[in-house]
């Protein structure tokens, strides 16, 4: 089972970081009112970066890294060549 660390971009231009083991199902829970307190009120929220990891403790601490990096470090994240195609969502 992979874990996945995802930026979303909220309705108020404010990023959410979160990680999860099933990126479809988290994004759909958030878009639908039932993730994080913190997206409930911006809806909607779309995923603009995710990070693919074997098992969950890195996973984990890459969400920890990511949650104290500044908006300019998560912007230029999300603006990387490098970065994964992102998964097409149903909304």
């Amino acid at each position: 089972m992979m874990n996945y660390v995802y930026l979303l971009r909220c309705n108020d231009d404010t990023l959410y970081c979160g990680w999860t083991t099933d990126l479809g199902s988290r994004i759909a829970a958030h878009n639908s009112g039932k993730g994080a307190k913190y997206t409930r009120s911006r809806l909607p929220v779309e995923l603009v970066y995710y990070e693919a990891y074997e098992n969950k403790h890195d996973a984990m601490s890459r969400e920890w890294h990511m949650k104290r990096m500044s908006r300019k470090e998560k912007t230029e994240l999300i603006s990387s060549e490098n970065k994964l195609a992102l998964p097409d969502f149903p909304a």
